[in-house]
């Protein structure tokens, strides 16, 4: 891709700029969550805005020819043929919780797909990267290069999602299916469960309901370390919806053979 070395410095400089504007906010008895959902509970906190507008900043300097599509203040459209993806905060309950398993995502998408992306975790200054030539963790342990794990079973792996009532009452007995299968499911990670697949301590992750802006940042980081990411039918999964991330081609065959019935 043309530009890639900009491209890859913006990403970073953005992602900085979020922990700047988030990580003050971050357990803060003060912080308070407004309510976007009629019914139920979707939260949204002054962090998360601020961490949108901080990327959005650098993107005006850096970059205005980009389109950008974020989950607080929508589109922007650009002329450049590419789109920036981004969720300032993947995990707001999680940021609410004061648990560190929420991450800051970005992701670069044009006409053939995603492109790059990163998952960033502030607190533990974990940045996991993924596409135009990086597959790579950089943490306070240093730097190594991303591998998912290749040697498990289905009846051995590891299965992640976010929420146990994932989706319908239908998506959500597809699931149990193939939880019924593995040998540990965990629950509630957001996008730090990719993270965990793309460094090869989990082996799988389904979700229903996403966004693009949920998926777009874990899924090159995931394909960037060798693994699979697809909708329930395995077909594309850049516009989210439901969404199955695995380690191995066969592990993804098995779990969309008991995801369908």
């Amino acid at each position: 891709m043309r530009d890639a070395q900009q491209i890859i410095e913006t990403a970073h400089e953005m992602a900085d700029a979020a922990r700047a504007a988030i990580l003050p906010l971050f357990r803060n008895a003060d912080l308070i969550a407004d309510n976007k959902r009629a019914a139920g509970f979707d939260p949204v906190t002054e962090a998360d805005r601020a961490g949108e507008t901080a990327m959005r900043a650098v993107l005006a300097r850096r970059r205005p020819q980009d389109a950008i599509l974020g989950e607080e203040f929508g589109l922007s459209d650009g002329d450049s043929g590419l789109t920036w993806i981004l969720d300032p905060i993947d995990g707001t309950r999680a940021f609410l919780c004061g648990a560190p398993s929420w991450g800051v995502l970005i992701g670069l998408g044009d006409g053939h797909g995603i492109r790059y992306g990163l998952i960033d975790q502030p607190y533990t200054r974990e940045r996991f990267e993924g596409g135009l030539g990086r597959a790579q963790l950089t943490g306070p342990g240093g730097r190594r290069r991303l591998a998912v794990r290749r040697d498990a079973l289905l009846a051995d792996a590891t299965l992640m999602t976010t929420f146990p009532e994932i989706g319908t009452p239908a998506e959500a007995n597809a699931f149990r299916r193939v939880a019924d299968r593995v040998r540990l499911t965990r629950y509630g990670l957001d996008c730090y469960a990719y993270a965990l697949l793309a460094l090869g301590h989990v082996d799988l992750v389904i979700e229903a309901g996403l966004q693009p802006y949920d998926i777009a940042g874990p899924l090159a980081v995931v394909e960037a370390a060798g693994g699979i990411v697809t909708d329930w039918q395995g077909g594309p999964a850049a516009q989210g919806g439901q969404v199955i991330a695995a380690a191995t081609a066969s592990l993804h065959r098995e779990a969309l053979a008991y995801l369908n019935g």
